[in-house]
């Protein structure tokens, strides 16, 4: 039985990550800031000597956006210098690695989706950080995924799903910016195609997100007719919404020709995701 470490398990995808490996038989340890600090080279190596891993999937990351651009000593310390502790360690052990990049790794621009060769080029600082922990990983590893993924949304978390909901109760209008294009992502779909890579040797950089794309506007539409909220959603440009500290880009399209390549199935459609999750929240009666 194959022992894999998850970090990060307290959020999203860490946590659907760990409910997945234990349904196909294998042998998840789910480790988040009390099992042991990543940024901290001596604590990473006492937790592989403990546990004796097979592989791990690093689902821990600063992901505050906005707040990266300001902390960023923080932010560069987790995304990159802590990448760089357990890319060393897999690599003192002859493990794999699975890290979780970003769309935020792409300047973009234009509206084609990007391919996993297409020349990355950061516009905020958390997308400067998440490149540099791809590096670290490149540059340290052989046997490594990187799975760069986009507007994530799963169970254990907060995310756009439940604000939107959350908001809808209080709210007859939202504004919602209508020019970034992307692809909402399911954790719970992504945990599936998660477990086939990491048992796999077919090493590399892939794209990884529900199937289609759509506007946060767009999405927030669908989230409220599937909802039954009667909510009206009031497109925005990004030029006007002084919300967000942060750049964004309006193109987050991502090409996933990489997954047919290396013969690993494609994810639901976003909207499909959407109406399943959605589904499972109110199982929980979170509305």
């Amino acid at each position: 039985m194959k022992t894999i470490i998850v970090t990060g398990v307290k959020g999203q995808l860490g946590f659907d990550c760990v409910r997945q490996l234990k349904e196909r038989g294998l042998n998840p340890i789910g480790a988040d800031k009390d099992e042991f600090d990543i940024t901290d080279i001596n604590a990473v190596t006492s937790f592989f000597e403990k546990t004796k891993p097979d592989a791990l999937i690093h689902c821990a990351a600063y992901t505050a956006v906005d707040k990266a651009e300001t902390d960023r000593d923080i932010a560069y310390k987790v995304n990159v210098d802590g990448t760089k502790n357990l890319a060393l360690t897999c690599k003192k052990y002859d493990i794999p690695m699975m890290y979780f990049s970003t769309d935020y790794v792409f300047d973009g621009m234009g509206d084609s989706p990007y391919k996993v060769d297409t020349v990355t080029s950061p516009i905020n600082y958390y997308g400067e950080t998440k490149l540099g922990g791809e590096l670290e990983v490149i540059n340290n590893l052989t046997k490594y995924f990187i799975l760069r993924i986009s507007w994530v949304f799963g169970i254990n978390g907060k995310n756009f799903i439940k604000t939107m909901i959350d908001l809808g109760k209080t709210h007859k209008e939202l504004s919602v910016v209508s020019d970034q294009i992307g692809s909402p992502t399911y954790t719970y779909d992504l945990s599936k195609l998660i477990c086939d890579m990491i048992i796999s040797d077919k090493y590399g950089v892939y794209h990884a997100t529900n199937e289609g794309f759509c506007s946060w506007a767009d999405f927030a539409k669908e989230i409220f007719s599937i909802s039954g909220q009667d909510t009206k959603v009031i497109p925005v440009l990004t030029k006007d919404y002084k919300a967000s500290v942060a750049k964004r880009p309006l193109n987050s399209r991502l090409d996933k020709s990489m997954l047919d390549d290396k013969g690993f199935k494609h994810l639901p459609s976003w909207q499909d995701a959407t109406k399943r999750y959605i589904e499972e929240l109110k199982k929980e009666n979170y509305f």
